[in-house]
């Protein structure tokens, strides 16, 4: 049976199960969740998952949501993008890293900038988030000079999780060429064959909405 993720484009946290799916070989489909509209607010969506979020990974009776545990469920299934086996904790400890201070601040910010009417958008919370996520860029590009991939040789759980809403185009105070580790590191992901932007990876976009 073909897997199943429920997710939708413009979410960054979907973007990580989906790329780590595309990238490990196994057979899956997209299934749109259409958040905009209150998709994930309605009944049904609860009776399907009572963390009401998405992405949500379906393979049979099997269902499991978060992304950074639907990364591991693929690793395991597959025995891709762990790491070697020495590096597992710190495989770990940068997607534990990325959702508490990258992904989450990120998520937010591009979030309130771009799909709140402007009137709606509250410049001091937007103001403080851009000075938290301004640390956590200088974290990543810091640990990532000299190194092409944030652990080991190759792509691993902790690229496809960093990684996730830095592709995005709309506006959020992040631009790759102020962050030249960054910018380098994005480009040896976009490299990786069978690699795909979170808009041609899986349903949803922006400009469905007008």
């Amino acid at each position: 049976m073909t897997l199943q993720l429920h997710c939708f484009g413009e979410s960054g946290n979907s973007y990580k199960a989906a790329l780590a799916l595309e990238l490990s070989g196994l057979e899956w489909q997209p299934v749109k969740v259409d958040f905009f509209a209150g998709a994930t607010r309605s009944d049904a969506f609860r009776e399907f998952n009572a963390m009401a979020e998405a992405p949500v990974l379906v393979d049979g009776d099997f269902q499991l949501t978060q992304s950074g545990a639907i990364q591991q469920w693929v690793t395991d299934q597959t025995g891709r993008h762990g790491g070697e086996a020495q590096d597992k904790y710190e495989v770990l400890r940068w997607v534990l890293w990325d959702n508490h201070k990258l992904s989450s601040q990120a998520g937010m910010l591009r979030f309130l900038m771009n799909f709140l009417p402007e009137e709606k958008r509250p410049a001091e919370v937007i103001a403080f988030t851009q000075g938290r996520l301004k640390a956590a860029y200088t974290t990543l590009d810091t640990h990532l000079a000299g190194r092409d991939w944030i652990m080991g040789s190759g792509i691993t759980n902790a690229d496809i999780s960093c990684c996730a809403y830095l592709f995005y185009p709309e506006p959020f105070g992040f631009d790759r060429k102020d962050w030249p580790n960054i910018d380098r590191w994005l480009s040896n992901i976009e490299g990786v064959p069978g690699w795909k932007h979170p808009y041609d990876l899986m349903p949803g976009h922006p400009s469905d909405r007008g």
